[in-house]
């Protein structure tokens, strides 16, 4: 406990509370000196909300009978977090010289805007600016304080520190790159004939379903989607963007930037979900854009995305913990009212870029709330598979996989024999990925992104076309299947996955981490889709 002694106009001194967690500078980034106190800031306040442990255990449960999912609006109204701690949030805020620009009660946020000198005050901070050889960032080095009457409301702060949080998981084909696959020539496909060896549903028109896509800088023109669907001789689809946190649709001119994920995922997605309404929800990359992003989407009650494609991510290991329970508190949210959130797994291997020996899964695919999607090389043509192996092109290109270090192992991976961990100790956790799809940027996918007819793979690829996938069996069932995993790792439901069972995805440092077998594996988890029988899966219910 500390006293306040900077409270000023007549402020009462009150005892401040510290929360959870705190961030280290980055390694390498060098302190430049105090945040303009003028500067407007606006950061995240996360709320306590009444437990839904309750029911969540009822959309855990493997069986294949249909799941009565919450709507948004019933949802908010039972589990929203309290009007009375809104409104405590809300007098702080007053009484700090913060203003409030944003309420999500479903998701239980508040967003507060104001100077740097009203937030130091206000949360017992020191903004500071960072020089790092990449960017600037603003951070700072103490804990975040809270007053007193504020304990057990606040749960968490997001926005003091804006560091960049997460990377695409995309990777534009190059012949010769890289050393394991140098010597084979890369073939492609349009995402329609992925989708037609995987056996995708035919024939169906999801203009009456919706696919949100997560992304964190980047943009798409009309004009190009319009080119890029008639090529294919596709209707274009419904496309439009939602802004968070002044996060917006503004394409760079780079296809192996940002614009590269924004548009691989659009084009994905739609092409092999025809007619499917896409909205794409910016923001900034931070961890508290990221978060606002994920809640706008999941609790947005006039577009109603019944799937969310994210293909951003980080190792666990570059993550707070606060951070990453604030996120896995959104994805159990999606759970609740029938969303499937597809998450790439990473394409970086068993390490996830991380140098520093270990082995590493990346996040948020490891929430267990959310389907981690894992990559594969793909060979076949037509509606004919003639290989599929793990993507395995060497440390820095193959797909990511392995044991969480943050989370344990959900109940409805008991039977897939998920090892312990590489990592010295071998701890248990949830395994990663769930599932698998085209990766290998060698038999990557067919995409034109500013003004460039480019081959485009990486585990980015994988959520999308996933995504497609549950949008179409939506479709067919008038319904959304929602929080898929625990059919998919019901033995029922095997035959509808393609068990991968060769290749790796070691790092280089790392030999003999995780290899792909029979069953569940840490590389391509239960396998890619058979999506005809997929389907026929979620009508049985």
């Amino acid at each position: 406990m500390s006293k306040d002694d900077n409270l000023s106009n007549g402020q009462k001194a009150t005892d401040k509370v510290q929360l959870a967690g705190g961030r280290s500078p980055l390694p390498r980034a060098q302190r430049v000196g105090p945040v303009n106190p003028e500067e407007e800031i606006t950061v995240t306040v996360l709320l306590h909300r009444p437990p839904i442990e309750a029911l969540l255990a009822k959309t855990e449960t493997p069986s294949l009978k249909k799941k009565n999912y919450l709507s948004r609006e019933k949802f908010a109204a039972t589990y929203g977090a309290k009007q009375e701690d809104i409104k405590k949030v809300e007098q702080f805020a007053r009484t700090r010289k913060l203003s409030v620009s944003e309420v999500n009660a479903a998701a239980g946020t508040v967003q507060l805007k104001g100077t740097a000198a009203s937030l130091n005050q206000a949360f017992g901070v020191e903004l500071e600016k960072y020089k790092h050889p990449d960017f600037t960032y603003r951070g700072h080095r103490g804990p975040v304080m809270i007053p007193s009457e504020l304990d057990g409301v606040v749960e968490a702060v997001f926005g003091l520190d804006n560091r960049p949080q997460v990377r695409t998981h995309f990777q534009i084909f190059q012949q010769g790159k890289y050393s394991v696959r140098s010597e084979q020539k890369g073939t492609s496909y349009t995402p329609p004939q992925v989708a037609q060896l995987y056996r995708f549903p035919s024939d169906i028109d999801c203009s009456k379903q919706c696919i949100g896509i997560i992304e964190l800088g980047g943009g798409y023109t009309d004009a190009e989607l319009q080119q890029y669907f008639s090529s294919l001789g596709i209707t274009e689809p419904s496309v439009k963007s939602v802004s968070v946190n002044g996060g917006s649709n503004q394409p760079t001119g780079d296809p192996g930037g940002a614009d590269g994920e924004v548009v691989l995922d659009i084009e994905v997605a739609a092409a092999v979900a025809p007619g499917v309404n896409i909205v794409v929800y910016f923001a900034p990359n931070t961890d508290a854009g990221f978060l606002n992003a994920i809640n706008t989407a999941i609790h947005d009650t006039g577009n109603k995305p019944s799937v969310v494609s994210i293909s951003w991510g980080a190792a666990e290991s570059e993550w707070t913990q606060q951070a990453m329970a604030a996120m896995d508190r959104a994805a159990q949210d999606a759970a609740a009212v029938g969303v499937t959130i597809c998450c790439a797994a990473g394409d970086r291997g068993s390490a996830d870029g991380v140098g520093d020996g270990l082995v590493h899964v990346d996040f948020p695919a490891s929430s267990p709330h959310m389907l981690a999607c894992g990559g594969t090389r793909l060979e076949g043509s037509g509606a004919t598979i003639t290989n599929e192996t793990v993507w395995d092109d060497g440390p820095d290109s193959s797909t990511g996989g392995g044991v969480s270090d943050s989370f344990k192992l959900p109940a409805w991976q008991n039977s897939a024999n998920v090892p312990s961990s590489a990592n010295p100790g071998g701890k248990s956790g949830r395994g990663v990925p769930d599932v698998a799809g085209n990766a290998d940027p060698g038999t990557g996918y067919q995409i034109l992104v500013d003004g460039q007819q480019t081959v485009i793979g990486g585990t980015s690829a994988v959520a999308p076309l996933w995504s497609g996938l549950i949008a179409l069996i939506n479709q067919q069932l008038g319904h959304a299947i929602g929080f898929i995993q625990p059919v998919l790792y019901n033995a029922s439901a095997r035959s509808a996955l393609r068990d991968i069972t060769q290749g790796n995805n070691d790092s280089s440092r790392i030999k003999g981490a995780y290899a792909a077998g029979p069953g569940w594996d840490a590389c391509t988890g239960l396998g890619s889709p058979v999506g005809s029988q997929l389907s026929g899966v979620f009508q049985n219910q």
